[in-house]
């Protein structure tokens, strides 16, 4: 069940958490290379500020970002500052998000998002989450996919696999945990019989790995090779 209240106190934790790591960085190292290809640390401490700010735009009625041109923009534009101001931003536009998201009680209205994208409002707590603690990881400096808060973990792979499900291009894939947790969308983590994707022909591929694993896959952070595959191939996702 989503509780957005409780979502918007985690958002502050992951983000005082990325921020005190951060913040043994120096201006040389946020200027080296992060995990996402073509990306300085201070491109994903960009995109982090700007994200908040975005997610105030949803908040507020108006579009996500102005283009998707204005985003890389801006972005770029911002990458190359000091650490200081970086992890200033980062703390000012959390705050922004946070005020935004308060400011209107009505968690069942629906908001735009990128790309059309359409939302419950009382989901997007979850989504500015998913931003902080992916890129979080994204950075390098020593917080893993498996650091991550398990409910977060377990959440995650379910907000993942049912983005997947129906996919005409992703054949059908159970995916279970190494202790035998199984997802099934929608409804979090519970015994069941779970498949993600299901417009490609054929039997269904399962797809068995530690949390960490299954969610690196999913959200294209690993490639999935740690994970055991029987029934075919290791499916080939769409870019999210």
């Amino acid at each position: 069940m989503i509780d957005p209240v409780r979502d918007l106190a985690s958002v502050r934790e992951a983000t005082e958490r990325l921020l005190g790591a951060a913040a043994g960085l120096d201006n040389a190292a946020a200027a080296e290379p992060s995990r996402l290809p073509g990306w300085s640390r201070g491109h994903v401490l960009a995109h982090i500020a700007r994200n908040a700010d975005a997610l105030v735009n949803v908040f507020e009625g108006r579009p996500m970002y102005e283009s998707a041109a204005a985003r890389d923009e801006d972005i770029e534009r911002d990458a190359p500052r000091t650490l200081a101001v970086q992890l200033d931003d980062v703390r000012a536009s959390g705050e922004r998000f946070r005020s935004a998201a308060e400011a209107d009680a009505d968690w069942s209205r629906v908001v735009e998002l990128r790309n059309g994208v359409k939302d419950a409002a009382a989901r997007v707590p979850f989504r500015r989450l998913i931003e902080v603690e992916l890129h979080h990881v994204d950075l390098g400096i020593g917080y893993e996919l498996e650091d991550l808060p398990e409910e977060f973990t377990y959440r995650e792979i379910d907000f993942l696999a049912e983005r997947f499900a129906g996919h005409p291009n992703v054949r059908s894939t159970v995916l279970t945990t190494h202790t035998g947790q199984i997802w099934t969308p929608g409804s979090g983590l519970h015994a069941g019989n779970w498949t993600t994707g299901g417009g490609a022909q054929g039997a269904p591929v399962a797809v068995r790995g530690t949390a960490a694993e299954l969610l690196g896959w999913l959200c294209g952070r690993r490639d999935g090779s740690a994970l055991e595959v029987t029934g075919g191939p290791l499916p080939v996702l769409p870019p999210l």
